[in-house]
């Protein structure tokens, strides 16, 4: 089975291959507008050396700036942007809700962090995932949020996680504040809808070992 790729080792891996396809767009662009590496070097007051380990994906370390200056010297304007991809980093603060959680769960259970969806490539995870025991197995998923500050951004991510792996149930678990209190009071219908199950009673069923009711919004 593949490990899975931590979230700063890939961010660098995905670095490295934008910073090679930026060089060879750069080498194309210059061959095209007529220009010498020499002439580019000496317009961007840059080592030709250096330049040239650019255009090859050989230059591990670069400032935006420079590149900015050598796309810009052949007809090219350098864009930067980030967009959403994988699920953050889990902070220490995200990592002690999860243990409240995990603090009341019967013996019998097994628990598991960051669980990936079940589909080749995807990045996504959920934070925790609790199993209930043999011989009628069944699991139920846990997503924390420590802040709830845009709920109508958590429904689509539920959604869209719920929609590409439906099987089991599904705990938010969310950390027990004013402002949180107040968020997940004001969340709309459909997305009470999802989360039948009061959290008492799913509380009562995992500190038992039992499979919980249903989906439940639990403040801890």
């Amino acid at each position: 089975m593949a490990t899975r790729e931590r979230p700063g080792d890939r961010g660098r891996r995905r670095a490295r291959e934008a910073g090679a396809r930026l060089g060879r767009e750069h080498f194309e662009a210059r061959t095209a507008a007529g220009l010498s590496l020499r002439a580019c070097a000496d317009a961007t007051r840059t080592c030709y050396t250096r330049l040239r380990r650019f255009e090859r994906g050989e230059l591990r370390v670069v400032s935006i700036g420079d590149v900015g200056a050598w796309c810009a010297v052949v007809g090219l304007d350098l864009a930067y942007r980030a967009y959403p991809g994988g699920d953050p980093l889990r902070d220490l603060p995200s990592q002690r809700l999860l243990e409240r959680l995990r603090a009341v769960l019967h013996p019998s259970l097994r628990w598991r962090t960051e669980v990936g969806l079940p589909i080749d490539g995807d990045r996504r995870a959920w934070d925790a995932e609790i199993r209930g025991p043999a011989p009628r197995p069944w699991r139920c998923r846990v997503e924390a949020e420590t802040r709830v500050t845009d709920g109508q951004a958590l429904e689509r991510k539920l959604a869209l996680k719920l929609r590409d792996d439906p099987n089991g149930h599904l705990i938010l678990l969310v950390a027990d504040t004013r402002i949180n209190r107040r968020a997940v009071a004001t969340l709309r219908s459909g997305l009470r809808d999802s989360f039948p199950a009061t959290p008492r009673a799913v509380l009562l069923a995992l500190r038992e070992g039992r499979e919980p009711s249903g989906n439940a919004v639990i403040l801890l």
